[in-house]
């Protein structure tokens, strides 16, 4: 395994674009199974809600349970980053993804069988617990390639664009399945894509970064991704983010219902999503002379005031450009963010710094979700988006206060 920046010639000047990046040796021989892999991550949720609806008849139900999901793999998901550190990929996701097919099989016997509410959250929380971190990994094999390299903000914003393409292609996917094939086709097609996805993932030892405990020091053997304190202002910014996720989807999907267009949510959310990935598409392609330090301090503020009008915006085209607007704003935080994780965390924890990270966002989407949902039903479909709002705002005066902690001499803490 080659440190550096292997697709880079004497004849090819050090520039960070996509085409020098995908010419990583070996990089699309994680890339690709890493993709089919990831996508049964965003078909999750949506697929548990439209099955527990339809067998209840409840949304509240289905979103308790969704809830539940979402909560138990942020909490569990930096458990499983620390195992793929200090055991290999390969260690953590052989049993994770068996684990995750049996829990999801339960949780659609249970639900097929009207079997009682803390049956089905019983099943929701292993099967929360055991989602394999796909994401993470394919961010520290793409640390480890790139070790110090300039493409590695390209890295993070590739790796940005994809996940937004996950979700708004796995959530379509799962909802075609469960409205024309089955109510329980969304999960099926979810744990049989985990299954073999995470298979063909582990399947890719060559290019998996070294076990700690193979090849790392005692002191580095044991360190903890959230022992650095720049890792916890970042899982704090991620909650931020993770409350825009959460407060604009269930948010939109109010406002579009009280003014009699259910159909336009899909539209709304998806200019949304577009916002983020042509963003993370652009900040890919730049070559930063900004560190990533002074570009989070530019970026999250902006995203918070991109937010702060969310509320009083009650006609569609405004509310579709300034969802737009909050779109091009988070992918440029997200990216730095993750680029960030290089220079704050020793290589032996980094996996479990991308899983804090990513489950910090799953878990304020969670929370974002539940308080919008309420702040919705009790003060009307515009409340809601203060979620966002508050979220963020929250969030960039942790950041601003605690900036400092986001310099690699601040490791130690």
């Amino acid at each position: 395994m080659g440190t550096g920046t292997p697709a880079q010639t004497k004849t090819e000047p050090a520039r960070p674009g996509y085409k020098q990046l995908l010419r990583t040796p070996d990089a699309w021989t994680f890339l690709l199974p890493g993709f089919a892999a990831r996508q049964p991550f965003a078909m999750l949720t949506i697929g548990i809600v439209l099955l527990v609806q339809h067998t209840t008849g409840s949304y509240g139900s289905a979103g308790v349970v969704s809830a539940v999901t979402g909560v138990s793999m942020a909490l569990f998901a930096p458990q499983s980053g620390k195992l793929a550190d200090r055991f290999g990929q390969a260690a953590v996701l052989l049993p994770g993804v068996l684990v995750h097919t049996a829990a999801i099989t339960a949780l659609i016997t249970l639900a097929l069988a009207h079997a009682p509410l803390w049956a089905l959250l019983a099943a929701a929380v292993p099967a929360g617990a055991s989602v394999p971190q796909v994401g993470p990994m394919v961010r520290s094999r793409w640390a480890a390639k790139l070790n110090g390299s300039p493409l590695m903000s390209t890295a993070a914003a590739f790796e940005s664009v994809t996940d937004e393409f996950t979700f708004v292609v796995g959530p379509v996917l799962a909802t075609a399945l469960c409205t024309s094939v089955h109510p329980a086709a969304g999960l099926v097609a979810e744990a049989a894509l985990t299954l073999v996805g995470g298979l063909l993932f582990a399947a890719q030892r060559r290019t998996a970064p070294v076990p700690s405990r193979a090849g790392a020091g005692a002191a580095e053997r044991h360190v903890s991704a959230l022992a650095v304190p720049g890792v916890r202002v970042l899982a704090t910014v991620f909650l931020g983010i993770g409350s825009v996720f959460g407060g604009m989807q269930v948010s939109m999907t109010a406002f579009t219902q009280a003014i009699g267009q259910p159909g336009i949510n899909g539209l709304l959310y998806g200019t949304f999503a577009a916002g983020n990935m042509c963003a993370g598409i652009v900040c890919g392609a730049i070559a930063w002379k900004v560190t990533p330090q002074r570009r989070l301090l530019l970026a999250y503020p902006l995203l918070t005031l991109a937010c702060s009008t969310l509320w009083a915006v009650h006609a569609v085209p405004l509310l579709g450009a300034l969802g737009l607007l909050v779109g091009l704003c988070i992918a440029p935080s997200l990216i730095t963010g993750y680029t960030l994780v290089e220079s704050l965390v020793p290589a032996a924890a980094r996996t479990e710094a991308f899983t804090w990270l990513t489950g910090a966002v799953a878990l304020g989407q969670a929370a974002a979700a539940t308080v919008s949902g309420q702040l919705a039903d009790h003060f009307g479909a515009s409340a809601g988006f203060l979620v966002p709002l508050g979220g963020t705002a929250l969030a960039l005066a942790t950041l601003l206060t605690l900036r400092g902690r986001l310099s690699a001499s601040h490791q130690n803490g």
